[in-house]
């Protein structure tokens, strides 16, 4: 069971599914029989205990949404809320130490043997030089969730020299076909 207060702003960040939109009531929003010296019901997947919603209550004309299964009437004003879940591919490299580094370029395939292509616009900025270790990481939010991908980082020096810089990685579908 998921709960979710209608009094609280909902963050989301999940990679397993596409889009998730929940109903609910606005923020401050509270179903119009609830007592003022008592919270809203809580949004929810299901009844308590994996026990079906409760009925609506007669003349309940919101109570169908999806985040009121308990029937409460809500108020006239009340506006539903969305969350919205992005689907994406991070991937995640780090240094111990980096020589006259300008940056790094992440490449992605269909299979591991390519064909690739080059994701970044420009080079993730790098480090120069330096002794200390730095950890980067590139979000590619422009995938199939049903397809597997491949990617590889390629360092660029100060003198404009290119090399792989990581093995080819598989990223999973997030979502069977």
């Amino acid at each position: 069971m998921i709960a979710i207060p209608p009094h609280s702003p909902i963050a989301a960040s999940l990679v397993l599914f596409s889009t998730l939109t929940i109903a609910a009531c606005s923020a401050g929003a509270k179903p119009a029989d609830a007592p003022a010296s008592q919270p809203a019901p809580s949004a929810t997947s299901e009844g308590a205990a994996g026990a079906p919603p409760a009925q609506s209550a007669p003349g309940a004309e919101n109570s169908n949404l999806i985040g009121n299964p308990t029937g409460a009437v809500l108020p006239k004003d009340a506006k539903p809320m969305e969350a919205t879940v992005e689907i994406k591919n991070t991937i995640r490299w780090s240094t111990a130490s980096e020589v006259e580094n300008f940056g790094y370029d992440v490449y992605r395939g269909d299979a591991e043997e390519g064909p690739f292509v080059r994701l970044t616009a420009k080079p993730i900025p790098g480090a120069g030089t330096s002794d200390e270790p730095h950890k980067y990481s590139y979000v590619d939010k422009d995938i199939d969730p049903t397809k597997d991908y491949w990617y590889y980082v390629e360092s660029v020096s100060y003198a404009g020299v290119r090399e792989r810089f990581t093995p080819v990685q598989k990223a999973k579908a997030k979502q069977p076909k």
